[in-house]
């Protein structure tokens, strides 16, 4: 059988389907139904995989593909708006996640090379699984989705510098020449790829586009090859395919891009996860459990403590902290390679390799669950979470307690444009808003504001919301909208409720709850177009003054 690669491809699929379809019945999440796949798979069951890293090199494109897609759709001015504190997290999380995981192996009496590889090993969140379930669960556009990205992606940096000075100690120093020349060559990537993709692609982009053959072709070789250039400069491919995709975000044809290569990026996505569960060491089990559940609790618990405690400080909400610190709850595919390194180098033995094995399926699988049911966690914790957020709300110009017209929730989509028409209205209003970088524009501007969560009750109460005559969501969240809109409807009978949707069937579920109307973009767009259209005619002329006006709009909110 090994000698036929498409007979075992075939039957390694045909049995994650079954697998997966009894995970589907059972309503498990099917990443683990992968995993548990791999492993019937692997030497300790059924033994039917031949050569792993034949299927390990086939995973590798649904590693590249699925960052690709996640960088399509983070534009670069959203990664401006999460940078500082990405670093600051991700730096702060790995220092101090780092340091207790070696002060525990310490405790449980390893000796001082092997605590230092494990409390690393302990230290890198997987980037596949958090941004596959982010992607399956469509938040990667959520604020605690971007930062959650991009505290991953400094991870990704720090975890390819660990490895060059792992493998370079070998030799007995720090080698600084590779760092040197690793740092280099990425600065000298990103540069290019910002003037790629400012200056060049814009040029080519209806070249690009007009062909839907030739567009698949060219975002795939983009991917690809950018992905390669950055493996080849040393860091990981992750990252490289990250950055591809984040320099095509701003182009026209990014979401085509994007919904193109799902398709692909599933199908290498799951090949990944088997290969995962192929490549398990599960030697010694008995030996190793103690430890190694030791060491899980820490790593479920404990990392997203750590995670909390430095968003808290940060200024974020108890929610947005929360749910990127349930992020952090399991070990890296990172993890499994840096100590199957230090085996090979001899640093090392095969127990340490046993142990951090049992913590990677221990962790994901923990942590999946965490992640899938996040809201359900969040409504069992909410009140204990008090201690993680800031204890002084920032409230702006207009005190949250004083009686206010109109109060919005988000002021980042479309915000600024209702603003000017509530100036108009000589109402009084308050903007609420739970990203701090939000906050700063706001009082900037000069705006009344509050930062505060909407699912917070307390908070509610505190801006007055049962007096409010028009209250407005910008939140694309449909469960947070649910919620303000039924709370809104059963203490305020005659305010007017206008929140956000994005699909009919959830805007028909907050109009059965007490929504006033419903703001529906597409819908209000092409509403509007349609009015115009009927108003102006089929002469490209008669168009002219109204595209002046949005254009004239669009340039004043360019920031």
């Amino acid at each position: 059988m090994h000698g036929n690669f498409f007979l075992e491809l075939s039957l390694i699929l045909v049995i994650a389907g079954v697998v997966s379809t009894i995970m589907k019945l059972l309503r498990q999440p099917l990443i683990i139904g992968y995993i548990f796949s791999g492993l019937l798979l692997g030497p300790y069951f059924l033994n039917i995989v031949g050569k792993p890293e034949v299927l390990s090199d086939f995973s590798t494109f649904g590693i590249a593909l699925l960052l690709f897609i996640i960088g399509l759709g983070l534009n670069p001015r959203v990664v401006r708006e999460v940078g500082k504190a990405a670093v600051y997290i991700g730096v702060g999380q790995i220092a101090f996640t780092a340091s207790f995981g070696f002060a525990i192996a310490k405790l449980l009496g390893f000796a001082t090379t092997a605590a230092i590889y494990i409390a690393i090993a302990l230290t890198f969140s997987s980037t596949i699984i958090i941004l596959k379930i982010l992607s399956d669960k469509k938040e990667t556009g959520q604020l605690y989705g971007k930062v959650a990205t991009g505290m991953l992606l400094v991870q990704d940096i720090a975890a390819t510098i660990v490895l060059i000075v792992a493998a370079g100690l070998q030799d007995g120093g720090l080698p600084l020449p590779e760092l040197s020349v690793t740092l280099g060559f990425t600065l000298l990537l990103a540069v290019g790829l910002v003037l790629a993709s400012v200056k060049v692609l814009p040029k080519f982009s209806r070249f690009i586009s007009d062909s839907q053959e030739y567009l698949f072709l060219f975002s795939i070789a983009w991917g690809f090859g950018v992905a390669s250039l950055f493996a080849q400069a040393g860091l990981s491919i992750e990252v490289g395919a990250l950055f591809a995709g984040v320099a095509l975000a701003t182009q026209p044809y990014a979401t085509e891009v994007s919904s193109r290569l799902r398709p692909l990026r599933d199908f290498f996505v799951v090949l990944f996860f088997i290969v995962l569960g192929v490549q398990l060491e599960l030697t010694n089990f008995l030996d190793v459990l103690v430890p190694a559940l030791v060491f899980s609790s820490f790593v479920l618990l404990g990392n997203p403590l750590i995670v909390l405690t430095i968003m808290g400080l940060l200024g974020y909400t108890k929610k947005a902290s929360f749910k990127v610190a349930l992020t952090v709850a399991q070990i890296s595919e990172f993890s499994l390679i840096f100590v199957l390194l230090g085996l090979e180098l001899g640093q090392i033995d095969q127990q340490i390799v046993s142990i951090v094995t049992l913590v990677g399926l221990i962790t994901i699988a923990g942590s999946t669950y965490m992640m899938l049911y996040d809201e359900k966690l969040y409504d069992l914790f909410e009140h204990k979470l008090r201690l993680f957020e800031r204890k002084k709300i920032k409230y702006g110009q207009t005190s949250a307690t004083k009686k206010n017209d109109i109060i919005l929730f988000g002021y980042a989509r479309g915000g600024h444009e209702l603003v000017r028409h509530f100036k108009r209205m000589k109402k009084k209003f308050l903007i609420i808003d739970y990203d701090p970088d939000a906050i700063d524009q706001l009082e900037n501007n000069q705006l009344p504001h509050a930062y505060g969560d909407v699912t917070d009750i307390e908070f509610l109460d505190e801006i007055g919301i049962e007096q409010a005559k028009l209250v407005i969501s910008n939140v694309t969240d449909f469960n947070t909208n649910l919620f303000l809109t039924t709370h809104v409807r059963a203490n305020n009978s005659n305010a007017i409720i206008i929140p956000h949707s994005e699909n009919p069937e959830e805007a028909a579920m907050l109009y059965e709850h007490g929504a006033t109307y419903v703001m529906m973009p597409h819908y209000i767009g092409s509403e509007r177009v349609g009015k115009m259209i009927n108003r102006v005619g089929l002469k490209k002329s008669d168009f002219t003054a109204s595209r002046e006006k949005h254009l004239r709009y669009v340039q004043r909110h360019i920031t």
